[in-house]
């Protein structure tokens, strides 16, 4: 009797265990129903999301392309309106003619160089380009004050006297005023950044400051070196801005 009752218990146990199997095994198959249509939406939606995405970048590519086209349209048309304005200064060429100075640049450097040999001595003038401004009354653009120096040096010894200097706009004797009068003993002095650049032009003796006026105008530093200093400073700064302007463009259209 006993072995009946556990018997029939166990077989009731048995249909409850298949029924919950039935069930999990219904449930896993939804499931995996449920697994598999959502990897069928991702596919969709991946697709859909490219397509928008490719959309995008070929409208990013066409705007770019489209400022690109007008940037370059604007620059070209700077780059002509410089050109077509550009009228080298007639007192350049006609000083380097006359005067004896060598002149020397290198495009798409600010530095500009004039050297010349007086009386067994090289003379070097160093200077560089200024950005002019407009006079009250004048038609053309002039530098306010151009910053030069000049050095001079002996044949065979070492050392050398540099005069730091600004050109002046007006009708005195010397159109330049001296800011400093540096003596160097050697190349490592010349260069030298913390080198002593000797005292106030201003604060020396009167005459001494009248004879080293007249010792720089006998090698050469005279009212037509300052005229051609201006003009070149910013004839240099003009020429280099429609270069500046070309290699834009060239740039935007490689």
């Amino acid at each position: 009797m006993n072995f009946l009752r556990r018997n029939a218990a166990n077989l009731c146990k048995g249909k409850v265990l298949g029924k919950h199997l039935n069930c999990s095994v219904h449930e896993l198959t939804n499931l995996n129903k449920r697994k598999f249509s959502n990897i069928i939406n991702l596919g969709k939606y991946g697709q859909r999301y490219q397509a928008t995405n490719s959309g995008s970048i070929i409208g990013a590519k066409r705007f770019a392309s489209g400022e690109a086209q007008k940037l370059s349209e604007v620059v070209k048309a700077e780059v002509q309106h410089e050109k077509s304005n550009y009228e080298a200064p007639d007192n350049i060429k006609k000083f380097l003619q006359t005067s004896g100075w060598k002149f020397e640049e290198q495009e798409g450097d600010v530095n500009m160089v004039l050297t010349k040999n007086v009386d067994g001595m090289k003379i070097i003038i160093d200077f560089q380009l200024v950005s002019p401004f407009q006079a009250e009354g004048e038609n053309e653009a002039q530098a306010e004050m151009t910053d030069f120096s000049v050095t001079v040096e002996k044949p065979n010894k070492q050392g050398g006297i540099t005069f730091y200097c600004t050109t002046l706009q007006n009708d005195e004797k010397f159109r330049y005023m001296i800011g400093n009068v540096k003596y160097y003993k050697n190349e490592e002095g010349k260069n030298s950044v913390s080198a002593y650049n000797g005292p106030e032009f201003e604060d020396l003796d009167d005459s001494l400051q009248t004879s080293l006026d007249e010792w720089l105008a006998n090698l050469g530093v005279d009212s037509e070196l300052c005229d051609f200093i201006d003009s070149c400073s910013i004839d240099k700064e003009q020429r280099e801005y429609m270069s500046w302007l070309q290699n834009i463009s060239n740039f935007i259209e490689s």
